[in-house]
């Protein structure tokens, strides 16, 4: 049997959803950070229908620090900026406000008994 390139394909990562913390653990817009499958991840409570996942490491710096960013919101999109040097994130997309080619790896998330879950890779 013979295999050209194009027959062989990657398959897609295995995506598995990973307890971080119970909704208690967080206060309404202020970041806390969560270590899952040896990701540092920063959890933020906008609403109790509302939290989001981001990465805990700044992708201007390489400093693990967006945990202690500043929540905030551009018109009806919620935001952190990073405590260093302010780059703003949006937290639904990791698109940054401030530097197009910066972008903040995000992560979905699901309540399941009063504890957060994260979507990560397997």
């Amino acid at each position: 049997m013979t295999m050209t390139a194009n027959a062989v394909t990657a398959a897609p990562a295995a995506i598995v959803w990973e307890r971080a913390c119970a909704v208690s653990d967080l206060e309404p817009s202020w970041g806390e950070a969560a270590l899952v499958r040896m990701k540092q991840i920063a959890l933020f409570l906008i609403s109790p229908r509302e939290i989001y996942a981001v990465a805990h490491r700044d992708p201007h710096t390489d400093s693990y620090v967006m945990a202690r960013g500043i929540v905030g919101s551009r018109g009806d999109r919620p935001t952190v900026a990073s405590p260093l040097h302010k780059q703003v994130y949006d937290l639904g997309t990791g698109e940054c406000f401030t530097d197009p080619s910066l972008y903040l790896r995000t992560y979905s998330t699901r309540v399941v008994g009063g504890f957060i879950e994260v979507a990560v890779d397997a």
